[in-house]
């Protein structure tokens, strides 16, 4: 069995324990992805790929040995899963293995817009604190407590987020195309009652035909006015400019995300060319949410067990191309 690694190799080295192992192991390219005639060149039976890699049907149909392409993360959206498909290679990914550490990330956002926690960091360091202060006697600070959280897409990551907002007590809601599932302490709204009623409304949703550029103009109209959007899934679930337009205008009181697209993130992307002043309502991280240590450990294990199955003759877990 020959394996290559298109993933960082120190992350590889760090987090791994393939010692025991009798494939071949490869690794090319760290960081940025090698020629595609590179990769063919291997002549491998399995691919382990970044998460945003992509993988194209020329490097799949070059393959012949080729069985099993396997993201690294959650994300498979750069393989082409229909090539995969036809040529009876198995694309599988890493569903599930960051869910908590992405959904502590959230909360994180979710309270530092609350909070207002830019805005008022910049005052402490301004020399500003008592202004700051008296602010906050002026407009109180809302609890999550009190609001309504609905999450959009109820997989791994939006399971994981309602369990952590839980403790805090606020209402939390879901909308999944699969329609109600019947969660228990988490309530099922159609998707314009979600976005009409929810003081936050978080994205969890993967992309597809159907979702990409959900979050657009026609969406954000039907907000509660003064909601915060949060983004914990792919940047393409959105039209940046209409959410820009719509932090600009005030229908979003805040805006939170770890994740903008295209990646690696432009300058030019609307969101972050926001006029200074209303750089206290975004809150913007460069998609690390579930870049953890116990995030990698679990990756590989998955990876090595399913590689392992593969070569029993068996088929892997988490197939995401329909084989």
């Amino acid at each position: 069995m020959k394996v290559v690694l298109l993933v960082n190799k120190d992350n590889y080295e760090r987090y791994s324990s393939w010692d025991d192992v009798s494939w071949e192991l490869i690794h090319i390219g760290n960081d940025a992805p090698p020629d595609a005639s590179e990769v063919i060149a291997t002549e491998a039976d399995v691919l382990i790929v970044d998460a945003i890699m992509k993988i194209k049907a020329d490097i799949i149909s070059n393959m012949p040995s080729l069985k099993l392409i396997h993201s690294l993360g959650v994300a498979f959206n750069g393989i082409d899963i229909d090539a995969a498909r036809s040529a009876g290679v198995y694309v599988c990914n890493n569903a599930g293995v960051n869910a908590y550490p992405v959904a502590e990330h959230a909360v994180l956002l979710i309270l530092a817009l609350l909070k207002r926690f830019r805005l008022n960091e910049d005052m402490v360091y301004e020399n500003r604190q008592m202004e700051a202060k008296k602010n906050c006697f002026m407009e109180s600070l809302p609890e999550l407590g009190s609001l309504r959280v609905g999450i959009i897409g109820f997989g791994a990551i939006g399971n994981a987020v309602a369990s952590v907002l839980k403790p805090f007590g606020c209402e939390v809601c879901y909308f999944t195309r699969r329609g109600d599932v019947g969660f228990k302490d988490v309530r099922y709204l159609p998707l314009e009652e979600l976005y009409a009623t929810c003081d936050i409304v978080l994205l969890s949703a993967p992309v597809t035909s159907e979702t990409e550029n959900m979050i657009n103009n026609e969406s954000l109209k039907l907000f509660k006015s003064g909601a915060i959007l949060i983004n914990m899934a792919r940047g393409e679930l959105m039209d940046h400019q209409a959410v820009a337009d719509a932090i600009i205008s005030g229908k979003l009181s805040g805006f939170g995300s770890d994740v903008l697209a295209p990646e690696p993130y432009l300058p030019d992307n609307p969101i972050l060319m926001l006029p200074k002043e209303l750089r206290s309502r975004v809150a913007i991280t460069p998609h690390t949410a579930g870049i953890t240590g116990g995030t990698f450990v679990r990756s590989y294990e998955r990876i090595k067990k399913n590689i392992e199955v593969l070569a029993s003759g068996q088929k892997p877990d988490c197939v995401v191309n329909g084989l």
